[in-house]
């Protein structure tokens, strides 16, 4: 049930965040619902839909996108396996736990993309990219971070209910 949830959860998440997030930029960057959404997923202890949420997000993500489609993909699932072993880890934390994920999840990101691009021949300079894309991102995905995972909190609240014990 909460696999086939992620298709609508994502489908909002990406119109928002190319017909809103993207106008609200930093410098250059701006941030990532889809990642946000999959790192707070994945942070989630009675969740077991993880993976299958970054793949759904990961396969959204390369759609409308211009870079190759398994650039995000591979970022979305390199989040969520981030996420889940820090929440095996640091699991009396998930606020900071999420914070984290967020920012390993923007760096690997945004790594990622740029390494893409540099393949495909665009010259990008890695010190401009970082003052100029990286950190505004990390920023954003920073102060978005909070309210995606009260969001996903319920959610996964309302999916997997605790077991009451009797």
């Amino acid at each position: 049930m909460s696999a086939l949830l992620a298709l609508p959860v994502f489908g909002l998440a990406l119109m928002a965040q190319t017909a809103i997030l993207s106008r609200l930029t930093l410098l250059s960057g701006c941030a990532d619902l889809l990642l946000l959404l999959v790192a707070a997923w994945a942070i989630q202890e009675r969740v077991r839909t993880a993976w299958q949420w970054a793949i759904v997000a990961g396969l959204f993500a390369g759609y409308v996108s211009a870079l190759p489609w398994f650039t995000p993909l591979a970022a979305y699932l390199l989040t969520a396996a981030l996420g889940r072993f820090l929440t095996r880890r640091l699991w009396q934390a998930p606020l900071l736990t999420m914070f984290v994920v967020t920012l390993a999840g923007t760096f690997l990101s945004q790594a990622l993309a740029l390494l893409t691009l540099q393949v495909a021949g665009r010259a990008l300079l890695w010190g401009e990219a970082f003052n100029r894309i990286l950190l505004p991102s990390a920023l954003l995905n920073l102060m978005l971070a909070i309210p995606v995972y009260i969001f996903t909190r319920d959610l996964a609240s309302l999916l997997y209910p605790e077991k009451v014990e009797t």
